[in-house]
């Protein structure tokens, strides 16, 4: 289940059609409290390490402050790691994640920027008008898949084709 990409494209139709759904009949607390739930009740058991599609497909995303905090962490020189990064709109970008090894470990695990440390959002608020994000990140997150997966039977969501 780690390669949800081709499973959740044959439904990317039918989650924009979900997430239009949503936009007109959830209730935006309780969205929030079902995607909280969902959000623990998978990753009580999910094994990060052992999918890092994010870190993959994803990759890395981080300010100047978390890359200082990062270099002075594992003592590394700030110049020679911005050089495995892009800059973009004030941030440090780079796809797939440098940090990421060959056998799933992150060189970075002790020192993870807040992007990382969020991913996949699922246990925030607002959800309701993050519902975009939400679809595209099934199609990299298992657990995102399965989240949406569930809400569609908890709101008897049909897909008419």
């Amino acid at each position: 289940m780690l390669e949800v990409k081709e499973v959740s494209e044959k439904k990317i139709d039918e989650n924009y059609r979900f997430r239009t759904f949503l936009k007109g009949h959830a209730d935006e607390e309780l969205l929030d409290k079902q995607f909280k739930e969902l959000h623990n009740k998978y990753f009580k058991d999910m094994d990060c390490r052992k999918c890092r599609n994010c870190c993959k497909k994803l990759g890395i995303s981080m300010s100047e402050e978390e890359l200082k905090r990062i270099c002075e962490h594992y003592n590394w020189n700030i110049n020679e790691v911005k050089d495995k990064l892009e800059e973009s709109y004030g941030e440090y970008v780079a796809s797939p994640c440098p940090f990421l090894e060959e056998d799933n470990s992150c060189k970075i695990d002790e020192c993870l920027p807040k992007s990382c440390k969020e991913y996949p959002y699922t246990n925030k608020e607002e959800r309701l008008f993050s519902l975009l994000t939400v679809v595209n990140n099934s199609k990299v997150c298992p657990v995102v898949y399965q989240i949406l997966e569930d809400l569609k039977e908890i709101y008897n969501f049909r897909s008419y084709r």
